[in-house]
């Protein structure tokens, strides 16, 4: 589907639903659909309330941290996140994000190889020490056919307690990038955007506003000496 991130958003929360199937190697119900609205159509992932399995340590709602992940990615303005909308579907309330049409060869491991872009991933990096992923996969990480890199399963997000599980420890030690440093700052000058702002509890507000800051200040990539910050399975 090439359309614009404003199209793509206007399809995914309007456009008519037909699953077409379950992704596979989903823990939860994840599905793949196809949107038609007006002549246009595309394919999306939906992931229903309805299919998520319990989490000790993640209340329910884990689409929301989905739709979360997208609204910090589009207020730091880096796009790394694939359109995403609260949308009511076949199995009720979720989210649906559009479809990364990618190359399923290549991931985080693969990507790493071309220092062409490493750019990118240090920006997808960035986004998880703000965003707390407890979950970054290398192959969460998806070269799309447009030659983007699009960062995406980011439901286990926003833990106030320090949950950071990443495969993403290549750039330990090694400077944050300045326009990274000026966008989190102005984040944190801004405040979170309301529709952002809603999507989490207060203490998870204050949390991320605090990585934010500790990340400017920082002003470096983490090391992991422990060498037990990485998810499983890697890929």
């Amino acid at each position: 589907m090439g359309t614009s991130s404003t199209e793509a958003l206007a399809l995914l929360a309007r456009g008519a639903i037909t699953v077409k199937g379950r992704m596979p190697w989903s823990t939860n119900v994840t599905l793949l659909v196809e949107l038609a609205a007006d002549g246009v159509t595309g394919r999306a992932v939906y992931k229903p309330a309805r299919g998520e399995r319990p989490l000790w340590d993640f209340p329910p709602g884990l689409w929301k941290r989905e739709l979360a992940a997208y609204l910090l990615s589009e207020a730091l303005g880096w796009g790394l996140v694939p359109p995403t909308v609260a949308r009511e579907g076949p199995l009720g309330e979720g989210a649906l994000q559009l479809f990364v049409d990618a190359d399923f060869e290549q991931h985080y491991f693969t990507l790493l190889e071309d220092p062409a872009r490493h750019a990118e991933l240090r920006r997808i990096c960035a986004l998880d020490l703000v965003a707390n992923n407890a979950d970054r996969k290398s192959g969460h990480c998806l070269l799309g056919r447009d030659g983007r890199v699009r960062a995406i399963d980011n439901a286990l997000c926003f833990h106030v307690e320090p949950k950071l599980r990443t495969v993403i420890w290549e750039f330990g030690g090694t400077p944050i990038p300045l326009p990274l440093l000026d966008d989190l700052r102005r984040l944190l000058a801004g405040g979170l955007p309301a529709p952002l702002a809603a999507l989490l509890l207060p203490p998870e507000r204050e949390a991320l506003l605090a990585r934010a800051q500790a990340v400017v200040e920082d002003g470096e990539f983490p090391e992991d000496t422990s060498g037990h910050r990485y998810p499983w399975p890697l890929v």
